[in-house]
């Protein structure tokens, strides 16, 4: 019976667990582990939690990684593991204590990880942008969960409503990725740049951006959403009413948010369409 209802709960949530797969099975970059600790995380983790969905069978998952820090507290990995559920489970306070031993113990790999969950899932906002600074001193202007570091301050920054310095870090991060890549920004970024433009009342200047980042993401609701509201300012009234109307339809489509973790948190400015809630 167990099982059954397990394969049925796998069945269903199966867009879930594969997004969550590939964090689970994730080994930190950057602390290097003895051959006993590699057996630890063999044993308690893979064999073990991972046996464990979770999503209804937390008590069990979270035993494992406890038995395995029994042997060894220092394993970063561990503590990452059992703070990443309650993160999704939006039971914040819980898991980051967790996460900070993962810092404590590997703060190369996980202070970036950490400024990205205080981002966009616990919304503490100042402590992220320490977070990625600290990182960027580490290791220059990174990635985290595909975006750079400065695109989490800047996000950041938007969300503490300090839209110059948000406008002025998400210009430099653009400048930066246009110089590196063929493809340009990621369209996120010119979003987001968008939404702070928005927010000085530069209303031009935001279409520009949101126009931008429908060349990449050409259904993108939220841009149309914004756009639209820019040209009603503009007075580009017909314009504006088929920029709305095109959103309401991509957005119950579901062309909307495409990070991976969208499915367990709203990310800013994210707009919940009618037909398409995560």
């Amino acid at each position: 019976m167990r099982f059954y209802l397990f394969s049925i709960l796998l069945f269903l949530l199966s867009s879930c667990a594969q997004s969550e797969k590939s964090e689970e099975f994730l080994q930190p970059a950057f602390q290097k582990y003895t051959e006993e600790q590699e057996r630890i995380i063999e044993e308690y983790s893979k064999q073990c939690a991972n046996r464990h969905f979770y999503t209804f069978e937390m008590n069990g998952y979270q035993e494992c990684l406890d038995r395995g820090l029994e042997k060894d507290s220092t394993i970063s990995y561990l503590w990452q593991q059992k703070a990443m559920p309650y993160f999704k489970a939006r039971k914040y306070e819980v898991g980051m204590p967790f996460l900070d031993k993962a810092v404590k113990y590997n703060r190369r790999k996980y202070l970036a990880y950490r400024g990205f969950i205080k981002c966009i899932f616990s919304k503490r906002y100042v402590e992220a942008i320490e977070d990625f600074e600290a990182a960027i001193e580490m290791d220059g202007n990174s990635y985290e969960m595909d975006h750079t570091y400065k695109f989490y301050i800047a996000l950041s920054y938007l969300q503490l409503n300090e839209f110059e310095k948000a406008e002025k870090l998400f210009a430099e991060d653009i400048r930066d990725q246009e110089s590196k890549f063929e493809d340009g920004a990621h369209f996120l970024d010119l979003f987001y740049y968008g939404i702070t433009k928005y927010e000085l009342g530069k209303w031009e200047e935001a279409v520009e951006q949101f126009d931008k980042a429908l060349e990449t993401y050409p259904t993108f609701a939220e841009v149309l959403l914004y756009k639209g509201i820019c040209l009603a300012r503009l007075d580009r009234e017909e314009e504006a009413e088929a920029a709305v109307r095109l959103a309401k339809e991509e957005g119950d489509k579901g062309n909307t948010f495409n990070e991976d973790n969208a499915i367990y948190e709203m990310y800013p400015y994210q707009f919940k369409w009618k037909k398409h809630n995560h």
